[in-house]
């Protein structure tokens, strides 16, 4: 857990005022208390983050459940009005900015997007459903992201439209 936080806190350019940083420090502490294997105790780990989930919620506008599996150096640029699905699954080095909902498409499919190493979502995105987002993608402002997304590409507009990255 402290190694992780630690790149968390370099990710988020060492300022522990970023509440970006706030929002990874809860997470990771919920996943650590998932190893603790003496129930009781396990139980009281688990009370304190669901008062520090909902305190961190309340204060940055961000919704980050545990469950979600995020990769290493994951970064939220500017906070609010962030949702991401405990089913979403994140690779390493992906950014995520204000407005964003990562999350189910149809409540009666419970399966959120698969993001690959290096993506970006633009502010306001929306990225729903079982789809994935290969790797170097950068998702633009305001996008409704409801179908795959090859590696190197941009998806726009709504619904988004995938546009190849060109190449140097």
């Amino acid at each position: 857990m402290f190694e992780h936080i630690r790149s968390d806190f370099v990710t988020h350019e060492r300022d522990l005022f970023r509440q970006g940083f706030w929002v990874m420090c809860v997470y990771r502490f919920g996943r650590w208390r998932y190893g603790i294997r003496f129930s009781l105790v396990r139980k009281f780990f688990s009370l304190l983050y669901k008062i520090a989930y909902k305190l961190v919620q309340i204060l940055t506008g961000v919704e980050l459940p545990c469950e979600a599996e995020l990769g290493d150096r994951f970064r939220i640029d500017h906070f609010g009005d962030i949702i991401i699905s405990g089913y979403a699954r994140f690779g390493d080095d992906c950014v995520v900015r204000n407005g964003v909902t990562v999350g189910l498409r149809h409540e009666r499919e419970p399966a959120a997007p698969r993001i690959g190493h290096r993506v970006s979502i633009g502010a306001g995105a929306k990225v729903l459903g079982p789809i994935t987002l290969g790797d170097d993608v950068d998702v633009g402002a305001n996008a409704v992201v409801i179908h795959d997304v090859p590696e190197r590409h941009i998806a726009v507009g709504i619904p988004a439209r995938n546009i190849p990255k060109k190449t140097l």
